[in-house]
């Protein structure tokens, strides 16, 4: 497996505070599969910045193909 296999799985995600002060990614999948994530808020931050970068990277690389 790896981040380029497509699959057919359908999921939600949400996001959001908690209320012990941690950031959550709560993935919720087909077949009843929940995956709640806690992050601190610095580390959250972080996986912005490298959701950011990617979208970045993604833009660049659908700029080529044109």
């Amino acid at each position: 497996m790896g981040i380029n296999n497509e699959r057919e799985i359908e999921a939600n995600l949400q996001i959001g505070p908690t209320n012990t002060g941690m950031v959550r990614l709560f993935i919720e999948a087909e077949g009843g599969i929940e995956i709640p994530m806690d992050f601190d808020p610095e580390e959250a931050e972080e996986i912005a910045e490298e959701i950011r970068a990617a979208a970045q990277g993604a833009r660049a690389m659908s700029k080529k193909k044109r």
